[in-house]
């Protein structure tokens, strides 16, 4: 078995899906866990670890700075 390495954090829910959405498009199997301890008394929206296996780190990698990149190349233009 593949051992599973943080190749980022994302800030919410719908943040880590987008980000799992993206990797599964490029072939990668990702999974998500919290950042921080749960505060039972804390929004039901904490951060998320984004775990991919140790293999595929870099293309995961590249596939979120590819994101990051379109991201920001969309609010130049806005």
């Amino acid at each position: 078995m593949t051992s599973l390495v943080q190749v980022t954090v994302a800030g919410d829910v719908s943040e880590a899906e987008q980000i799992q959405e993206i990797l599964a498009a490029a072939g990668i199997d990702s999974h998500l866990e919290p950042a921080v301890e749960h505060d039972p008394e804390a929004l039901d929206d904490p951060p998320l670890k984004v775990l991919v296996p140790e293999d595929e780190v870099e293309l995961a990698r590249d596939a979120i700075e590819a994101l990051s990149a379109a991201d920001e190349e969309l609010e130049e233009t806005e």
